[in-house]
């Protein structure tokens, strides 16, 4: 391979016999003064870092899992073109691990007086805003013997959203709201409290449904039908408390929390209900309210994107008092928290009547199914032990549901996987029985 500048000439000092080459002022200067006109004029050559024009462009939000691309221009005002070498820093988990050296650096030659682009592609791990740090350019001239370096600060932010996983239950969810609704040709029509049509009696019907005015008017026995309240107010409080900090799988509670309470939101929204959002651990972390059904999720996943758990005990009177603030009409209000004993029987048990007296209440949790698999283990003693200890862990959860279930509470307690389908069904049955 052939080798330029320092090491061309370095190797060829290094061929001359000793005694040609004797250290002498005469040989040093003979030797260093070209080297040094080499460097200086390659110095000169490179174009200046700061007077670069660095301007960014592309996506400002992105589902958690998916790609952001953000471009960068780089504009050259000199009248030297730009060999440089980019460092486009963003915070580690803007990246998956191991591929942020690949995607932060980047070669670009930008000839004198125009621009180019380079694009950073993300793949944030973390929800919440990703800022962009610095940009650093390292300049180099013809010989690449010397370089300037320096820095630009270029703010942009990435909001990382929730990914809404469950989003593949909605169709199925959808198709049993409109039998409810009777938009089916095979009616399975709901018990509740909006009268829809009159049709035939037949062999089964609830007798406190038949319309007397109406039979007598005609020679058959005419019942009434029902569909499901329409326009309803559902408000989901999500619990950011320490308990939703707790990891299940590879994810906390909270982010199942966010992906059930999501799709109840676009279930409920299609249902023609009204849904605002609270999130709330000794104060309030977010609020959404009185948004269109257009505008509904997106508003949603915006506020829940820099939600993160907070370390502390949930306040729950302030919790409660806050959440009949925001639902001053009777609601449906959908805890989003923990099963736990104690936070229930020493924070939300005794607060419970204020809000039962005023609204239909339902509590949804995100159990572990590691502890399930404990349950069932068996064959040697530390087996035995761990599943003694996860038979009592799901007893006390029973018992806590069962509590909440004699206050009025519907209590819906699955896995992260299961959960946002169980608390769609929930809300489906609730609004079939006439209860919302």
């Amino acid at each position: 391979m052939a080798l330029t500048g320092r090491a061309a000439l370095v190797a060829a000092l290094g061929s001359l016999p000793i005694g040609i080459w004797e250290p002498s002022w005469t040989g040093i200067l003979a030797v260093n003064a070209p080297l040094a006109v080499a460097c200086a004029c390659d110095f000169a050559l490179a174009a200046p870092v700061r007077r670069l024009g660095l301007t960014r462009s592309g996506d400002t939000s992105a589902r958690l899992g998916e790609t952001a691309d953000v471009t960068l221009t780089v504009t050259n005002p000199s009248g030297r073109p730009l060999r440089a070498h980019i460092r486009d820093a963003w915070p580690p988990s803007s990246w998956q691990p191991g591929t942020e050296v690949e995607a932060s650096r980047h070669h670009l030659t930008v000839p004198a007086g125009e621009r180019r682009r380079v694009t950073t592609r993300l793949r944030p791990t973390r929800r919440g805003d990703r800022q962009a740090d610095r940009v650093t350019i390292r300049s180099y001239g013809p010989l690449r013997l010397f370089s300037r370096q320096g820095t630009h600060k270029v703010p942009w932010t990435v909001r990382v959203l929730p990914p809404f996983t469950s989003r593949k239950h909605l169709p199925s969810k959808l198709a049993r709201l409109r039998e409810l609704d009777g938009r089916k040709s095979v009616l399975t029509r709901g018990e509740g409290t909006e009268f829809d049509s009159l049709r035939e009696y037949v062999p089964g019907d609830d007798t406190r449904s038949i319309d007397w005015r109406a039979t007598a008017r005609q020679s058959a026995v005419a019942v009434r039908t029902w569909r499901p309240e329409r326009d309803r107010h559902i408000l989901l409080v999500l619990d950011t408390g320490r308990t939703s900090a707790g990891r299940v799988g590879d994810a906390p509670r909270l982010d199942a929390s966010m992906d059930a309470a999501l799709l109840l939101a676009a279930l409920a929204s299609r249902a023609g209900d009204r849904v605002d959002l609270l999130a709330y651990d000794r104060g309030v972390r977010a609020l959404v309210q009185g948004r269109t059904a257009k505008d509904l999720l997106p508003s949603l996943v915006n506020a829940m994107a820099p939600l993160e758990p907070e370390l502390v005990e949930t306040n729950a009177r302030g919790l409660t008092a806050t959440a009949l603030r925001t639902a001053p009409r009777r609601s449906l209000v959908v805890l989003l928290t923990s099963l736990d004993a104690a936070p229930i029987e020493e924070g939300l048990l005794p607060l419970l009547p204020q809000l039962t007296q005023r609204h239909t209440v339902l509590l949804a949790s995100v159990a572990d199914p590691h502890i399930a698999r404990m349950a069932t283990a068996r064959g040697n003693t530390e087996a035995i032990y761990e599943a003694a200890a996860a038979a009592q862990a799901q007893t006390e959860r029973q018992r806590t549901a069962e509590q909440l279930r004699r206050h009025g509470v519907t209590v819906v307690d699955a896995t992260p996987d299961d959960l946002a389908p169980a608390l769609a069904d929930a809300y489906l049955a609730l609004k079939a029985a006439g209860r919302l």
